[in-house]
């Protein structure tokens, strides 16, 4: 209750401490909104149509690439090979037919090492991708690497139907190294010591 002070009616004041610790956060939370939402880049997000467009676009330009590609593989133009594939790669790097044919740009450009890493990135990524098989066991033939030659070139055989145009020159270069193997095992065999020559 009040009291009378000199005439003039006093009342002890309030408590207004919650009240105004209340307000104070709201303000608080209110000014801070506001400044991240005003903090925000203004950059316009795409309408859903043109994100269509534009992977439409994308795809348009993968088949291009792909297709030039192959023309310029084909011509035996592999450095060009190379560069349509590498921008292949750039727009769907998890395309095994992009892999399978850098993989052969670059053994026809001679970089074997590079060659094997894409005809087996081609694989890990479709086991069943035919010429990657194919493209691998010449890689490693070139290599020295008979035994894996061999192995590479079986996958292709097996997986390849009885009609696929490339089929018999896999099995004449399997029984072509298959001889070589047997030949460097018998030359290694009538070598060694202990052994007439």
């Amino acid at each position: 209750m009040g009291r009378r002070v000199d005439g003039l009616s006093w009342s002890p004041p309030s408590d207004r401490r919650p009240g105004v610790l209340i307000t104070s956060a709201l303000a608080t939370l209110l000014f801070g909104g506001m400044l991240a939402w005003t903090a925000q880049p203004s950059v316009p997000s795409a309408p859903p149509a043109s994100r269509g467009h534009a992977r439409e676009a994308a795809d348009r330009e993968v088949r291009s690439r792909f297709q030039q590609g192959v023309m310029m593989l084909h011509a035996g133009r592999h450095d060009h090979a190379l560069t349509a594939f590498h921008r292949v790669l750039e727009l769907a790097p998890d395309l095994p037919e992009a892999h399978v044919n850098t993989g052969f740009a670059l053994l026809g450009a001679g970089r074997l090492a590079a060659a094997r890493g894409f005809f087996e990135s081609a694989i890990e990524l479709n086991r069943d991708q035919l010429n990657a098989y194919y493209g691998l066991g010449v890689a490693l033939e070139a290599t020295g690497d008979l035994e894996g030659a061999i192995g590479a070139m079986r996958s292709y055989v097996h997986l390849a139907r009885p009609d696929d145009p490339y089929r018999r020159k896999a099995e004449a270069a399997l029984w072509e190294w298959r001889t070589r193997t047997a030949q460097r095992a018998a030359e290694r065999g009538g070598g060694s010591p202990g052994r007439g020559p």
